[in-house]
């Protein structure tokens, strides 16, 4: 791989360090080698100029459920139409993964991660849990390992339709657990009304814990419930939605290293409301953007829609949406010393918009603006 200096820097933002005045960067291999004034930048083997435009991490999508098969559409369409939104649309997807091929599964994985990278999403996670059996699960997450940056277990999904919920708890923390361990980085587990209770999702996430799996929660999406103070408790490193929440799960939440990831897309998709970030920013609790692509609730891979929606309906400033989307998904993964940031030493992720600021996100919501990507120092756009 040659080195490569990039100039005319009309705007840097690096989540670190401020930038220097006329910044440059060199990417070397996979890494960020060098950043500072353009007129003191090291040779390089190659050099792009930007012409003005703004430079930013690759977006970190630290919550995705891209290994699936089949299609939603109708259930979108019911709800446009004014029926709720609830769980039990999972288990569509779930006959449909059953019947796929591990080649149709990656397929569409692969196809996800593709669209992604072309919108500037240079790292991201997806979870298993469309699978339910043990069989399945193990075969979503041997395909999610080899095309996903970062593979959670999500096991606790879903309890199959006919199955009771202590028999299936016993089975996901059991022999399920054993099965994809070796594949994943993560478990975690949809704690919620109409999926597990409080006391099934500490028994899944403690077993987690016992085959040294970092936890992460869904949580507080379609009520006030136990999500937050369990995964808060537990250590867990995000909770993931935050739509409801009391003052209490605010507070817990700032008190603890565990990370609030917010996912306006699907909020908008299921016509609940949209988070309070301003809330949870205002007293440091730390925020991070994801997608939660998915088919049945919030089928977009775009991080720069979640970023407009952020800054125009939830009251977080731009600067604040794109670090979100960024080192705050990089926190959730507990990956923010190597992604989402730009810093000497960083992994190479690099995002050209052709725009002269990250605030033209918000301010021309719905222009596609990606004009670069480096990922892993690699060219992609």
């Amino acid at each position: 791989m040659v080195s490569t200096l990039i100039t005319g820097i009309g705007e840097l933002t690096t989540n670190d360090e401020p930038p220097p005045a006329d910044p440059a960067l060199v990417i070397d291999g996979d890494r960020i080698a060098w950043i500072g004034e353009a007129g003191q930048a090291p040779a390089a083997d190659d050099r792009v100029d930007v012409e003005g435009r703004a430079v930013l991490p690759g977006w970190v999508d630290s919550h995705t459920h891209l290994v699936f098969a089949g299609d939603r559409t109708a259930e979108f369409a019911a709800r446009m139409a004014g029926k709720p939104y609830t769980a039990g649309g999972i288990a569509v997807t779930v006959d449909a993964t059953r019947a796929a091929s591990d080649e149709q599964l990656a397929g569409v994985l692969r196809r996800h991660v593709a669209e992604a990278l072309a919108q500037g999403t240079t790292y991201l996670e997806t979870k298993t849990g469309y699978g339910l059996t043990v069989a399945d699960e193990l075969r979503c997450a041997e395909i999610a390992a080899r095309e996903a940056d970062e593979v959670t277990f999500l096991g606790a999904h879903l309890v199959p339709p006919g199955e009771s919920t202590e028999d299936y708890v016993d089975l996901v923390r059991g022999p399920m657990l054993d099965a994809v361990a070796p594949h994943v980085r993560w478990a975690d587990v949809f704690c919620e009304t109409g999926a597990f209770d409080e006391d099934a999702s500490r028994a899944v996430l403690t077993a987690a814990a016992r085959r040294g799996l970092g936890l992460r929660v869904h949580g507080n999406q379609l009520g006030y419930g136990p999500g937050v103070r369990l995964a808060v408790e537990l250590g867990a490193a995000s909770v993931d939605h935050c739509t409801y929440l009391t003052r209490s799960d605010v507070d817990a939440l700032a008190q603890s290293d565990t990370v609030a990831t917010l996912l306006p897309a699907c909020d908008l998709s299921t016509r609940q409301p949209l988070p309070d970030a301003r809330a949870l920013l205002d007293v440091g609790a730390t925020v991070a953007l994801a997608s939660n692509c998915n088919p049945g609730s919030s089928y977009t891979s775009s991080m720069a829609y979640c970023v407009t929606t952020a800054v125009l309906q939830m009251r977080m400033s731009v600067a604040e949406a794109v670090r979100a989307a960024t080192w705050g998904g990089a926190r959730a993964l507990r990956r923010e010393n190597e992604v989402g940031l730009l810093r000497t030493g960083a992994r190479a992720d690099v995002h050209v918009l052709d725009a002269p600021s990250v605030t033209h996100l918000a301010y021309r919501p719905g222009v596609p603006l990606t004009h670069a990507v480096w990922r892993a120092g690699r060219r992609a756009r």
